[in-house]
């Protein structure tokens, strides 16, 4: 047990959960409503697992297959608008809250619970990814569920739980590879506790990466029949060509870790790993097994942004048992002020960024200081380009297939002209691929023509050399909110291809 207050003695798991339940309600509610007013156009990642949801598979180039399978779900239902791909977000963090709860309750209590579900469903970094499509939100949902079975299989060393633990294990690997540091992490603990170092050898346990292992084989297999370009793609992702030193980089990373897990809750994780490693206070074991689940994970990106980069949101499966470890440690050392300043400011962000989302695009900020400007300006833009291959059209000048050289314009013009009959394909100049629209969607002998090019650069002279005929239609422009900045695209009408170089 990490150990509660008194006042946690008092307080019954039935209280919590109603609680807990009527908080995460009112929660998910917010959210949904905060979804519908989002003035956001979709986001090219979140246009691009759309596309994928499209066209099921058993992988894709940079991610397994989970997003996209939910996507198609959702929008199988709900529609194709930007609020149906997004609307799964923030339910399955309603679920993934409640299964941090349930974890926290079995280790600490039913109050430790209630703060752990509560801190984690108001954490920023999960606030913001409540309002997009990302293959985050599955992998959160997964790793608390593989938290909660080990926690359950540390109790009882039954099968049952090591076979949840293995779906969960598996689960999030269809989600996102990071769910693997689970498995480092849970066996880094089993390995420095002598109480439960014979867990290693465990038959239970080695069911649950049987299970897990199956869960995850059809997308390896895949892999396989695909020259395992996802893994490439992954390993490609740490970029570490070049130079390796990066002290900038690290100390960038964790800063904004006071963004994603709270000011307050970072700094008191923080607090927790120095008097561990101090060793100026006692540590329990379900302190120590919380500690080797996060900390590992936060000290791997560290050094990976040390080294060459990292995004802010490649530590966040850390935040699942953090949460409950500072938490747990709060309610512990009755820090009463420290977990009420927690909670205010996590709700006060998370207004923030509703009111931010639902007017998006409204306030006269300058491209480079409005946080939204990515997400502005590509619904318009390309109405714009519909309007300009109508006229062109009109003029006896119609073009049969639409050509764009770079991954964000895709994503962008195959979600926004999906009622096109126009096919989109993607300029591919060597023999690897770049993305997934090149594995599945590159220009091909047989694409019709006359081509138009859509590209974000003044000049594509390469390309324009593969063709006979280059016509320059200019521009199409559309703002990016009212700060003055303008989303454009450059045209080209091609015609006579020469075939790949």
């Amino acid at each position: 047990m990490v150990g509660s207050s008194a006042a946690a003695g008092a307080f019954s798991p039935r209280q919590a959960l109603w609680w807990f339940l009527a908080a995460m309600a009112g929660l998910l509610a917010f959210r949904v409503v905060a979804l519908a007013f989002n003035r956001t156009d979709l986001f090219f990642d979140e246009a691009q697992y759309w596309f994928w949801g499209e066209r099921l598979q058993l992988g894709y180039f940079s991610k397994p297959p989970l997003i996209g399978w939910i996507i198609r779900a959702v929008t199988d239902v709900c529609g194709e608008t930007a609020f149906c791909i997004r609307l799964a977000s923030p339910i399955i963090h309603a679920g993934t809250a409640t299964l941090v709860f349930l974890a926290a309750m079995r280790l600490a209590g039913p109050l430790a619970g209630l703060w752990s579900g509560l801190i984690f469903a108001t954490l920023p970094g999960i606030s913001v990814s409540s309002g997009i499509a990302s293959t985050d939100v599955p992998l959160l949902f997964f790793y608390a569920l593989a938290l909660f079975a080990f926690v359950r299989f540390l109790d009882r060393e039954d099968l049952p739980s090591a076979l949840l633990l293995g779906v969960a294990i598996g689960g999030g690997l269809m989600a996102k590879y990071a769910m693997a540091y689970f498995v480092g992490c849970a066996a880094l603990y089993l390995a420095l506790s002598p109480r439960r170092r014979r867990l290693l050898a465990s038959p239970k346990l080695a069911a649950a990466l049987a299970v897990a292992l199956a869960i995850i084989a059809p997308n390896l297999w895949w892999n396989w029949q695909n020259s395992g370009v996802t893994f490439s793609h992954t390993a490609a992702n740490a970029k570490w060509g070049g130079d390796l030193f990066k002290p900038g980089k690290a100390l960038e990373f964790l800063a904004a870790q006071f963004g994603v897990f709270g000011p307050v809750t970072f700094a008191a994780f923080l607090v927790i790993v120095w008097r561990w490693a101090r060793g100026t206070r006692p540590i329990s074991e379900s302190e120590r097994m919380l500690l080797l689940l996060a900390l590992p994970v936060i000290a791997a990106v560290t050094l990976q942004a040390f080294l060459s980069r990292a995004h802010a949101n490649w530590a966040a499966v850390a935040y699942v048992p953090a949460s409950i470890l500072v938490a747990s440690v709060m309610l512990r050392d009755g820090a009463v002020l420290a977990r009420r300043a927690t909670l205010a400011i996590h709700l006060a962000l998370a207004g923030l960024l509703a009111v931010g989302t639902s007017t998006a695009g409204l306030l006269a900020l300058p491209p480079r200081s409005d946080p939204f400007a990515r997400v502005l300006g590509w619904s318009e833009a390309i109405h714009r380009l519909e309007q300009r291959i109508d006229a062109l059209a009109a003029e006896g000048r119609p073009v049969a297939t639409i050509l764009a050289d770079d991954r964000a314009v895709l994503a962008e013009l195959v979600y926004y002209l999906r009622d096109r009959p126009i096919p989109v394909r993607a300029w591919r100049d060597g023999p690897g691929f770049r993305d997934h629209y090149e594995m599945v969607a590159a220009l091909a002998p047989g694409d019709g023509e006359p081509m138009l090019l859509v590209h974000h650069r003044k000049e594509r002279a390469d390309i324009h050399a593969r063709f006979a005929v280059v016509e320059d239609l200019g521009t199409v422009e559309a703002p990016i909110g009212a700060g003055g900045g303008m989303r454009t695209l450059f045209l080209s009408r091609l015609s006579g291809w020469r075939g790949p170089p």
